[in-house]
């Protein structure tokens, strides 16, 4: 019996390594010790400004449907020339603005039909099962009802098929009339019930941003404030006077370039940190 229980215990040993090869744990974003850099920007940079965007940078964001103020989306069709580059993925689709969610009925249905719409786009662009797709939600301070509605009811639909929902939003605390800061990331986290969210926080406030910079040793997501954020979005195109005043790096046009970049070009980019080099796991294999 004591024979057996010990090849018994030997065997679960072999078997948790095996699993443990095949399964490599999880690492969780409080526990990063590295990080990679990205970028995004509304409009596709072209097809020659690839090899030099990805000397410098791990990842690109991807538009699903047109972006903020934009009347087409340039992303359309690029995913496979991307990856061919060697790029990963933070693959994003625009919410709606407050102003259009009448009443919180309404406001579930857009977010409803607007996930299938996010789905749908993700497999016509070729993105693999399980990719996040970021839902972007512009507006910052405390979710109000007409949007929670709409950002969960969105969650719960690209959930249910098949791949999984992260969100974009503020980092960063908003005051309210009664004197109390609501950072847009820790309201929408306490109001989830449980569910499943990847967080993407944008923070480009010096400190804790380190500006239009692009050190050696990107700065961890943690970084941003937001202890669970996986992303932090960390200078933007233009630099944002109200938030960015004492940030350094920018362009005298205001604008974050990447290092090799010639700013006649306006190829200008948002900065980002992630714990992968590929956020939104949408490299297909």
């Amino acid at each position: 019996m004591l024979a057996s229980c010990h090849f018994r215990f030997a065997l679960l040993i072999l078997l948790i390594g095996v699993r443990s090869i095949l399964s490599p744990p999880v690492v969780k974003a409080a526990g990063q010790t590295s990080a990679f850099l990205g970028f995004d920007r509304n409009d596709y940079p072209g097809d020659n400004s690839l090899t030099e965007l990805r000397s410098t940078f791990d990842y690109t964001g991807y538009w699903l449907n047109n972006p903020p103020g934009a009347e087409a989306n340039t992303w359309v069709g690029k995913r496979a020339k991307l990856q061919a580059a060697g790029f990963g993925f933070l693959v994003l689709f625009n919410g709606r603005l407050y102003s259009g969610l009448k009443t919180v009925a309404s406001a579930t249905k857009l977010g409803e039909s607007d996930a299938q719409s996010a789905v749908r786009a993700a497999r016509r662009e070729g993105f693999p099962a399980a990719t996040i797709i970021f839902l972007d939600q512009e507006q910052g301070g405390r979710m109000l009802p007409e949007q929670k509605a709409y950002l969960f009811a969105w969650i719960d639909g690209v959930s249910r098929s098949g791949f999984h929902a992260g969100v974009y939003c503020s980092g960063i605390g908003a005051k309210e009339e009664s004197g109390v800061s609501i950072v847009t990331a820790e309201d929408i986290r306490q109001n989830a019930g449980g569910r499943n969210i990847t967080y993407w926080v944008t923070n480009d406030g010096c400190p804790p941003s380190p500006g239009c910079a692009l050190p050696q040793r990107p700065p961890l997501p943690s970084g941003s404030g937001i202890a669970f954020a996986e992303i932090w979005q960390f200078a933007q195109s233009p630099k944002r006077r109200d938030i960015a005043a004492a940030c350094a790096g920018y362009n005298p046009d205001g604008n974050c370039y990447s290092p090799r970049a010639d700013a006649r070009q306006h190829l200008h980019v948002d900065l980002n940190t992630a714990a992968s080099a590929d956020p939104s796991h949408g490299r297909s294999h």
